[in-house]
């Protein structure tokens, strides 16, 4: 299977971030903390160029903590600031204006002694769909201002929004690149809910996403799906999963589409806990 995702609002938001770059003075890079090098858009490097940046490693709630600390550290040793968030929550919220002060004091510190008043720092917020934006921006401005969903493509269109008085945000659609060149890259996608479901094969996604459980977390897999002993060939743990949950047709067979549906939407509702799909050492042993 071939995952690719690129709607057209999508090409438009590209040339209009381009566009507005000039008024930004910092980029927030929204990532999904369960697969932050899958969920980062590599056209980013290309459009922000040399603006100071803040990776912010959203969903944390969702990921394994422990490979969450090793991410950050990855992105400390390459001189990005990265952050652990919740942007349901709140958690780590408050370090985002803090950080943004202490990257861009060189910058107001040099528009202050040329006479410029005080304003609001402008940052821009961009990241994939699905992964949080919209939210993160209503808990920063404490209301709902922007439209949320836990479907990708809900924001179609940009706008600023104004956090207190320190902070102004440019909010845009999530951006995909038009081609993904690692296959994985789109499965992992795929499987945290990043992609329309409707476009997708769900049963090789599935086959996926056990295969990676049976590899990385067999015991979560046993204990969710009730299961003794893992079985080797993932058609054999499709069969069981779909017994134990009764995702059987007509005759007796096993409804695969409907185990397919079962398996992804308990992992993205945390019911096998926290889960991360990539590690750094992944990415520096290649």
């Amino acid at each position: 299977m071939t995952i690719q995702w690129f709607p057209g609002h999508m090409a438009k938001a590209r040339r209009q971030v381009t566009e507005k770059l000039k008024l930004i003075d910092i980029v927030f890079e929204l990532v999904d903390a369960r697969i932050p090098m899958s969920s980062r858009n590599p056209m980013i490097d290309e459009i922000v160029s040399s603006k100071p940046r803040i990776v912010l490693l959203n969903k944390a709630d969702k990921a394994d903590a422990s490979i969450t600390k090793q991410w950050i550290d990855y992105f400390k040793e390459r001189e990005i600031p990265a952050i652990a968030i919740d942007a349901q929550t709140g958690t780590g919220l408050k370090q985002i204006t803090a950080l943004s002060k202490v990257l861009l004091k060189e910058k107001f510190d040099k528009m202050a002694s040329k006479g410029i008043k005080p304003r609001a720092i402008r940052a821009l917020i961009i990241g994939i769909p699905n992964v949080g934006k919209s939210t993160l921006i209503n808990r920063l401005a404490k209301k709902n201002i922007t439209k949320t969903g836990d479907r990708p493509g809900v924001t179609t269109a940009q706008q600023w929004v104004k956090v207190g008085n320190e902070l102004e945000l440019l909010d845009t659609p999530g951006i995909l690149w038009p081609k993904f060149e690692d296959q994985l890259v789109g499965f992992k996608l795929a499987t945290t809910g990043a992609i329309k479901d409707a476009i997708l094969n769900l049963q090789e996604v599935t086959v996926f996403a056990l295969n990676f459980l049976r590899e990385h977390y067999p015991d979560r897999l046993k204990e969710r799906f009730n299961i003794d002993e893992l079985p080797n060939e993932v058609v054999q743990l499709f069969d069981e999963i779909g017994k134990k949950r009764g995702c059987i047709m007509p005759g007796g067979y096993i409804d695969y589409d409907k185990t397919s549906e079962l398996v992804l939407r308990e992992i993205r509702s945390d019911k096998l806990g926290r889960l991360s799909f990539e590690t750094p050492k992944q990415f520096t042993e290649q």
